[in-house]
């Protein structure tokens, strides 16, 4: 039995005329003839009396009514219901960028394995961005910085230590004890991701009546590794954004331990841990382990 023919069965009901059904339905009048006919011949009944233009409802018709109404109704609630579902299967996640690159680009591929039927959207930008948009219900969850506010929840979840590298060829003395003073000489590029505070970096220098001597500020990654590989620059970057680099002997670390120790945590950031599956939730902490394992692996 078909949904549709029902539904133009119950228009033709309140309408009293095929051709005003037709015209709410948006359909030609001769489809919602065709329609009522074709339910007719299903039911093995005639549903409606035609006289000229205009149609009374049969006694048949009048008995099939309640139960075509509850077929409709019923139709439209399961509709909505598989809709809701389908939309609380999608999961909005707010993150910089540097988590969005390296650690969601580690993890979505596992939580996919476990959840098939789950989508994701991926929004990235400052802790402030993504702070706004988890208070306006613009995102579900957020990876970034501690926030210190009324109704948001942090929970650790990763670290990222911030490493001051250069190129293996730079000509820089990477043998002596560096100093602060010696560093503020060097050409630095300046990667603002907005996911740590550099202020601490500043500070530094500071600490010791210099200045950085920052030639080129970027909120872009590969541009900041570009202007290293020329073998002029260094600079303050996530170790995760230069793992491989490191690995493989092209980027070198300068220790600078003792001037600045700056480790920075991620926090899975929420409103409300309803909104999700528990078993999702406790997916996200379990790839985080996995993940820092897998770093340390590497180191």
């Amino acid at each position: 039995m078909n949904i549709d023919h029902i539904e133009a069965f119950l228009y033709v009901v309140h309408y009293k005329s095929i051709h005003k059904a037709a015209n709410v339905l948006f359909l030609s009048q001769p489809t919602v003839t065709a329609r009522i006919k074709s339910l007719e011949r299903e039911l093995n009944v005639e549903l409606f009396h035609r006289d000229g233009r205009s149609v009374i409802l049969s006694d048949k018709g009048k008995d099939f009514l309640p139960f075509a109404t509850q077929i409709v109704q019923t139709f439209q609630q399961g509709k909505k219901q598989l809709q809701e579902t389908q939309q609380s299967n999608e999961i909005c996640i707010g993150a910089n960028l540097v988590t969005a690159q390296y650690f969601l680009a580690y993890a979505l591929p596992k939580w996919k394995e476990i959840f098939p039927h789950m989508r994701f959207q991926i929004i990235t930008g400052s802790t402030s961005v993504i702070l706004e948009k988890l208070q306006s219900h613009q995102i579900d969850i957020g990876f970034i910085q501690y926030v210190h506010k009324e109704g948001i929840n942090n929970e650790l979840l990763l670290s990222n230590a911030v490493k001051l590298v250069m190129h293996q060829e730079h000509p820089f003395n990477r043998n002596s004890f560096i100093k602060a003073k010696e560093l503020a000489k060097q050409k630095m590029v300046f990667f603002e991701c907005g996911a740590f505070d550099w202020n601490y970096v500043h500070k530094m220098f500071e600490v010791e009546g210099v200045t950085a001597n920052i030639e080129v500020r970027t909120d872009h990654l590969e541009v900041a590794k570009a202007l290293i590989r020329t073998k002029e620059y260094m600079s303050f970057l996530p170790h995760l954004c230069v793992k491989k680099e490191l690995e493989s002997g092209e980027f070198i670390e300068m220790d600078v331990k003792h001037l600045l120790d700056m480790n920075q945590h991620i926090f899975l950031t929420y409103m409300n841990k309803d909104t999700l599956a528990p078993a999702f939730w406790e997916t996200i902490l379990e790839t985080a382990v996995q993940f820092e394992c897998a770093q340390e692996k590497l180191d």
